[in-house]
């Protein structure tokens, strides 16, 4: 008779060998030889945080239909962090990325289809956020707008209010795959390096806005960029620096890409007549960042940045080439070597059949002097225009801090980069997080030592396993240690240390994280600022870490039931039977072995020799393996079960509990954000004092959830009331003693309605107004939860410029008086500009002109001067008058005829006699035949001469204009070298012609800074036979600039 259910019975070893042989045989587990475990034990690999680890300690944001979260703007006085992605920008919280605002800024539809009908994609005529800086009060931005690039200003507290929008042509690029960068300085200059056109033929390092005239980069010219890559920028000192990849143009044996620095001085204003609107202190160097050895291994191409302003250092992430073997390398340079190599000789090529040879600079320590100079060069740097035009490649290779690269790694591509500088128990470690084409982030140590170089500390695993793409954004937070990543579909926000994560000292010291440290006092991993003592607080980073291989064993799924067969000599049956092997994982490198059966057998039927069923017994079955502790510390219960087999009751329990995590828990602390600066009622030397504060919690047991009120922490800063400098911040600690025991009911407090909107603290240039609500809705009782949230709301109002009263500006010179004697007036003016009446305000009140004589002086001789010759009368003569200037004249003064006459003289050239003081005779000479035929003569012969002349200098300005023409190509690279024998600069492509504007600045900009545009152009051709190779002269080379009168 069978047995039902899938009871379990017990058989003895003779009877269950067959069976176990049969079912260990489908799942047997794969045998290694004692030298391949003895290999995958030894590995030393760093450690990995993976996903499903990692997850709990990140803050995740993402939108709808969002994509391209590639610029991140941290705006740290404000608690929030700035996001443009495609068509959208944000305000995220920093405490955990929640959404404050969401601004939607998308393109049009008349500019996506004007797009697509130029053989765009749908995907590429959209707005992609580019350029996102926060400076002051203000958010600058830029976006692709569909291949029609456009910026704008907004109000950094509200995205959705534009102050200004403008044209974003050489601010952005046209296309979105095209890198760029952008920094704004102090004085409120853009400098923007991109491509500036449609087709991304013309890039550009391009200085707009401010008070200063635009200046770019001379254009079509592959000496100064070349294919340039854009990277960063920064604003340090006297100079900008750009950091960027290009096609070495000194490179002659095929085509290879350096890494390049470049710098212009702030107050370059451009040249005269030579190098107009275009810098005149561009300089640029090679980033040297390679493997050392016989052969050194070079990293060439630059792919991120990061500065370090207390170290003056700047970190780099280099690459090999897209098309090469994968390998990456980060190196860091001190600011003092890229100014040693910009003080060096410069690298010039004479011509271009010439090598590229050293030059001494003229000037080798250039602090961006200029000219005391009152004349046309005026305010011009010291730099002469014509080393300017030829002199800006530097001839020394900018060398790293350390010979060899702080890090290198094989088959993987470095993205991006920021450091953190954190202060270990002997000293700082500089951290490194460095994101990857796959989507992680390796954390390492920058360090000299040889046995922390190249030093991993963990490799996080951001994204789910399945999922890989690179890293668009970086940033870090110092003060806050957290690390924001923008990511395709989303920002992600990671804690920089989690000490907490390691239970024991072991695992503390064992991660080498110059976060953390082991706290012997409070016996947990805690970061410095946490400890109870430094001198209880240890740390150990003296070598890498290593991965932990060890892997315990875990059961694998159960196989199938199958039917087998039982015999134990006086009785047979038959049974269900199924089998799990201990492979996933297998045990490995002193791991456990797994626990818990491998083989389960149930439905088994027994019949006795008389064939009647025998009574089976009844039992306790094996107890189980213990579940989870309730608690990971602080004390909690596990508990066990086992089963009544073959029957309903056995004696004893079914259940036993255990006490288990005995251990104390630790203490884990967190802060609340800060709340927003609220006024209050004391004031010092006529500045308001402001306040905001914050909670700090703990919990001392094992929920995180169950946190008690411990310091509140409040800031105050005083801020004048005319606005006229920036708050001063000081900070004091309450220390509130915990509120008392919950009684019976908790109750958790809730906000009243809000409350009306105060009057506007400003009439004019923004102000802000309050309101207020109270925590009464109820009012929180017995330990209950206070309101969450602010009970004050701030919000900007007045935003419209003050009304300006208009003032005069100082008087011009004198002009020229309008007579030399005899008694003149000249006059001055001045305009209402200083500062001209806006928003209707009273104008200036006052004259703008005032008159005054001159040279009131008598006239020598007293005579004006004589007045035209009449017509001839009818008697054949004609005359001029004279009139005395003076009202009383003395003896000798107005002495003579105050009339002159003479005859007619017909078919005669007239001779008009000088005015005399003494009588003269009216008769004019008469002309002869002969001087009629010398007059002719001579006028033949020198208009022929000045015709002749007039020819030789048209001829030659012809030539000079051929020489000299702007070769514009219809490629992106204008100079196409075509194989081994010939120099590149050699050989052009032919090209249509195209007229371009003199002035090679955006419209705007020309409208801005020169009012007045002339109509001169230049014509672009190109005429093959002027030149032959072996007759190039550099003085005719395409880079030199004329006038055109």
């Amino acid at each position: 008779m069978a047995v039902s259910g899938p009871k379990a019975v017990l058989l003895s070893f003779a009877s269950l060998f067959l069976l176990t042989f049969h079912l260990s045989a489908a799942h047997r587990i794969p045998d290694y030889s004692e030298e391949d475990e003895e290999k995958q034990c030894s590995r030393r690999e760093h450690p990995m945080i993976y996903f499903e680890d990692l997850k709990p300690w990140v803050s995740n944001f993402t939108y709808s239909g969002v994509r391209d979260f590639s610029q991140l703007a941290l705006d740290a006085n404000r608690n929030q962090l700035i996001v443009g992605a495609r068509n959208y920008l944000f305000r995220l919280s920093l405490y955990n990325v929640s959404v404050i605002q969401a601004t939607e800024w998308g393109s049009d539809e008349d500019t996506r289809r004007s797009c697509q009908s130029k053989g765009k994609t749908e995907e590429e005529c959209q707005n992609y956020v580019r350029v996102l800086i926060v400076y002051g009060k203000k958010v600058f931005t830029c976006g692709t707008n569909a291949f029609s690039p456009v910026c704008s200003s907004r109000q950094v507290g509200n995205l959705s209010k534009i102050i200004e929008k403008i044209n974003g042509v050489a601010r952005c690029p046209y296309d979105p795959r095209h890198n760029s960068t952008a920094v704004i300085t102090s004085q409120g200059e853009l400098y923007a390096a991109t491509v500036i056109d449609f087709s991304g033929r013309d890039p550009a390092i391009y200085r707009s806005l401010g008070n200063i005239p635009p200046l770019r980069t001379a254009q079509y010219n592959s000496k100064w960029l070349n294919e340039p890559n854009f990277i960063a920028a920064y604003d340090i000192g006297l100079f900008t620096y750009f950091f960027f990849r290009e096609n070495a143009v000194e490179h002659d044996c095929g085509k290879t890409v350096y890494s390049r620095v470049a710098r212009v001085c702030k107050n370059d204003i451009g040249g005269r007549f030579l190098l107009e609107d275009t810098w005149t202190t561009f300089m640029k160097a090679r980033l040297n960042c390679s493997r050392s050895g016989e052969i050194p291994f070079y990293y060439n191409e630059l792919q991120s940045t990061f500065y370090l302003p207390e170290q003056d250092l700047i970190y780099g992430v280099f690459t090999t080439n897209v098309n090469s073997i994968a390998a990456s390398a980060v190196c860091a340079f001190n600011l003092s070597a890229i100014t040693q190599a910009f003080n060096g000789p410069f690298r010039y090529q004479e011509n271009p059949r010439s090598a590229w040879l050293p030059t001494i600079n003229p000037i080798p320590n250039f602090q961006c002097g200029v000219l005391n100079d009152d004349g046309p060069n005026e305010n011009l740097t010291e730099r002469i225009l014509q080393d300017a035009q030829r002199l800006f490649l530097m001839n020394d290779v900018v060398q790293p801090v350390s010979v060899d690269p702080y890090v290198t790694q094989d088959n993987i591509r470095f993205s991006k980069l920021v450091v953190d500088i954190v202060q270990g128990k002997d000293t700082l470690y500089h951290v490194m997080y460095i994101g990857t084409e796959h989507g992680t982030i390796l954390k390492a140590l920058s360090t000299t030592n040889k046995s922390l170089r190249s030093c991993y500390l963990e490799e996080m695993q951001i994204l789910p396993a399945s999922q890989k793409e690179p890293i668009q954004s970086l940033q870090i937070l110092h003060s806050g240690r957290s690390l924001f990543v923008g990511l395709n579909n989303g920002v992600l926000k990671i804690p920089l240390e989690r000490c907490s994560m390691y239970r024991t000292e072991g695992e503390c010291l064992g991660a080498r994280d110059p976060y953390c440290g082991w706290d012997k006092k409070q016996k947990r991993c805690t970061t410095i600022e946490d400890s109870s003592n430094m001198s209880l607080w240890s740390q150990n980073i003296t070598e890498c870490p290593v991965k932990n291989v060890m892997v315990h064993g875990q059961l694998g799924t159960w196989s199938p039931w199958q039917p087998c067969e039982h015999s134990d000599g006086d009785s047979t049956g038959s049974c269900m039977c199924r089998s799990r092997s201990c492979n996933n994982p297998q045990p490995r490198c002193g791991g456990r072995d797994c626990e818990g059966a491998r083989i389960e057998i149930a439905n088994c039927s027994r019949f006795c020799n008389e064939n009647s069923p025998c009574p089976l017994p009844i039992f306790w079955s094996s107890w189980g393996p213990w579940n989870k502790c309730s608690a990971n510390c602080g004390g909690g219960m596990h508990s066990r079960q086992r089963s009544c087999e073959n029957g309903n009751s056995c004696p004893g329990c079914a259940v036993e509990y255990k006490t288990c995590s005995p251990e104390a828990c630790p203490e884990v602390r967190r802060s609340t954000p800060w709340t927003p600066w609220t006024p209050t009622n004391i004031t010092q030397s006529g500045a308001r004092q402001e306040q905001r504060f914050r909670y700090t919690c703990r919990a001392q047991l094992a929920d995180p959830h169950d946190l008690q009120f411990g310091r509140k922490k409040t800031e105050s800063r005083f801020c004048p009331n005319d606005g006229s400098a920036v708050c001063d911040t000081d900070s004091l600690v309450d220390d509130l003693l915990k509120s008392g025991k919950t009684s019976i009911r908790i109750i958790n407090g809730g906000w009243s309605f809000w409350g009306g909107w105060s009057s506007c603290t400003r009439d004019c240039e923004l102000g802000f107004r309050t309101r207020k609500r109270m925590c009464t809705n109820p009012e929180p009782k017995n330990g209950g939860v206070p309101c969450i949230g602010s009970a004050m709301e701030y919000q900007d109002c007045n935003p419209h410029p003050c009304p300006v009263k208009g003032s005069w500006s100082c008087w011009t010179p004198w002009s020229q008086c309008s007579a030399t004697c005899g008694g003149g007036h000249y006059q001055r003016t001045r305009t209402c500009t200083n500062p001209a009446p806006t928003n209707g305000e009273d104008i200036c009140i006052g004259l703008h002109t005032e008159e005054a004589l001159c040279n009131t002086h008598p006239c020598e001789g007293g005579w004006s001067e004589w007045s035209e010759w009449s017509l001839c009368n009818e008697d054949s003569i004609q005359y001029r008058s004279r009139f005395c200037e003076i009202h009383s004249p003395g003896s000798v003064q107005c002495a003579g005829n105050s009339t002159q006459y003479q005859e007619c003289l017909y078919n005669e050239i007239p001779v008009i006699l000088p005015a005399s003081s003494i009588d003269e005779s009216t008769n004019c000479g008469g002309f002869s035949l002969i001087h009629l035929i010398a007059t002719g003569l001579s006028c033949f012969f020198g208009s022929s001469l000045l015709t002749f002349v007039i020819y030789v200098y048209c001829q030659r300005c012809q030539r000079q204009s051929q020489e000299s023409t702007v070769i514009h190509p219809t490629t992106p690279n204008h100079l196409h070298y075509k194989g081994n024998t010939t120099p590149k600069n050699e050989k052009y492509t032919p090209m249509e012609f195209k007229t371009l504007n003199k002035n090679n600045l955006i419209p705007d900009d020309r409208t801005n800074f020169y009012p007045l545009q002339q109509t001169n152009v230049y014509t672009t051709t190109y005429y093959p036979s002027t030149l032959n190779k072996y007759e190039y002269r550099p003085e005719a080379s395409p880079g030199r600039t004329f006038t055109n009168s």
